[in-house]
């Protein structure tokens, strides 16, 4: 215990430092500017800590600029829940499962409660992984770096099983959305072997297909032709009501261990050096929907899929800073420029941070959890006037989210050839969802596919292309056996059916 009261020992200075008038307006001003990037389509965190960076430089206290730049990052995971709820447009890939049961149960009448649940998850989510961040950084970033090619292969194999478990009625319809989803990554570079492969001759090919305009493609536009199709018909003007959005005591209680379970998810996902929020949303949803006792409600409006989701993303984000801090070794994209953003201010990332500079790791850890207080009185004050986007007249929303998704896919990297890549899977996601095959197995196989690959190639090539170290290593075998678990477990049900 004394470990842990030295922690709070030293995190007390720095949330006093928070509340000085510099350092709030700072976090206040960090959070609001995430809010609105992450809840803008095509808008990334990444890209506004990128663009804020230089801006730090004339700061003469490092503290202050990790409080802007930190804030930044809580408030961009958390505000894409708003345009993925509202729009189904994910403002951020962290937030793509959300958007498979936040815009039906907004659609149905509910947004204060879809949106209510999503903050108060992200709120959660938040916390928890923040007191993983204070108290256990060290130990489970040393845990992390024990991980090897193999063991990141098996994995993200069991993830890619976790599409049976997602896959609706139908298994094989999911299985083949997955199938089709690790198609789209193959056009380009092989992570493997760096061999570029099925670039036809197209030379913006050879960079493969971007995440971010097939999300927008198969979530946001393929929705617009849907609307379109139907741009006469009236609309639900069901009016906003703030009714349900602050979670009761039953619900706390209902939602208690998927909260748990899916933060948990999130820290643990978060801590693996580069797999990311979307993957810790993917594996928490799932793996609410497993163990749901409603698990046909997810896709319609399930409030356990909010949650999930949720939970996870924002769970990632303590996660991720562990071993930015603890080892210098980033989590995620945006841990790598928070990375260069501490060199760029003369700070050693890793365990020289704690000893040379013990006041700025305590004002990561008190930046990240205040952050998510500010969070939520930002969105919850805000909502109202959001949410009004759900009833505006469908002649003037279409082009403008029309607008939003092209400039979105444009600017990523600033090729129309993303933008062409967007239409496609407008197109792809139009036919799936006509074809009632399910869309969130697709993306997973798109996520998955280029990591298992990249793992398993480098592991080859450490073993002189043996597969042994799959079951040899601890780790990878318990993976595995998850895996298998997963893979047959369908095929158990459906046979206890047919009987």
């Amino acid at each position: 215990m004394s470990g842990i009261a030295t922690t709070v020992h030293n995190l007390w200075p720095a949330l006093q430092y928070l509340v000085t008038p510099w350092p709030c307006f700072l976090m206040v001003l960090g959070v609001a500017l995430g809010i609105v990037v992450g809840a803008i389509p095509g808008l990334t965190g990444a890209m506004l800590i990128a663009l804020t960076l230089p801006l730090t430089f004339a700061m003469p206290n490092p503290a202050d600029a990790m409080v802007l730049l930190v804030s930044m990052y809580v408030g961009s995971i958390s505000g894409g829940l708003i345009s993925a709820t509202l729009l189904r447009m994910p403002g951020t890939p962290a937030s793509m499962m959300t958007t498979l049961d936040g815009y039906p149960l907004a659609a149905a009448g509910q947004p204060g409660r879809a949106l209510g649940l999503g903050v108060s998850a992200s709120f959660v989510g938040g916390v928890i992984s923040c007191v993983f961040l204070v108290l256990l950084a060290e130990p489970i970033a040393n845990w992390s770096t024990r991980l090897g090619p193999f063991d990141f292969f098996s994995l993200t194999l069991m993830a890619l099983m976790l599409i049976a478990t997602i896959a609706g009625e139908s298994l094989s319809r999911g299985v083949l959305s997955g199938l089709l989803g690790v198609l789209a990554t193959l056009p380009g570079v092989n992570p493997a072997t760096g061999e570029l492969r099925l670039t036809m001759g197209i030379a913006p090919l050879s960079d493969g297909l971007k995440l971010l305009p097939v999300l927008i493609g198969l979530f946001a536009v393929s929705q617009v032709i849907q609307d379109i199709r139907q741009i006469e018909a009236p609309g639900d003007q069901a009016p906003f009501t703030r009714r349900g959005m602050l979670m009761a005591g039953r619900d706390w209680l209902k939602q208690a261990v998927n909260l748990v379970r899916s933060s948990l998810i999130g820290v643990w996902v978060g801590i693996l050096p580069g797999i990311g929020a979307n993957i810790g949303s993917v594996i928490a949803y799932s793996s609410a929907r497993a163990m749901s006792r409603d698990p046909e409600k997810f896709g319609q409006g399930s409030e356990e899929g909010i949650v999930a989701s949720e939970a996870a993303n924002n769970a990632t984000v303590g996660g991720a800073l562990i071993p930015l801090i603890a080892l210098g070794i980033p989590g995620s994209v945006i841990d790598a420029i928070l990375l260069g953003a501490l060199v760029i201010h003369g700070l050693q990332p890793g365990p020289l941070l704690f000893r040379d500079n013990p006041d700025v790791v305590y004002t990561i850890m008190a930046t990240a959890l205040v952050a998510n207080v500010v969070m939520v009185g930002i969105m919850i004050g805000a909502l109202g006037v959001l949410a009004k986007l759900m009833y505006a007249p469908r002649n003037y929303l279409i082009p403008a989210i029309l607008v939003f998704c092209v400039v979105g896919s444009f600017a990523l990297n600033n090729r129309m050839f993303d933008v062409w890549v967007m239409m496609a899977m407008a197109g792809v996601g139009f036919l799936m969802e006509r074809y009632k095959i399910p869309l969130a197995p697709f993306v997973i196989g798109f996520v998955l596919a280029p990591v298992a690959e990249e793992s398993l190639g480098a592991g080859l090539q450490s073993s002189a292309g043996s597969y042994w170290p799959l079951v040899t290593s601890p780790f990878s075998a318990v993976f595995c056996l998850i895996s298998f678990a997963l893979a047959i477990w369908p095929l158990v049900k459906m046979r206890r059916v047919g009987r």
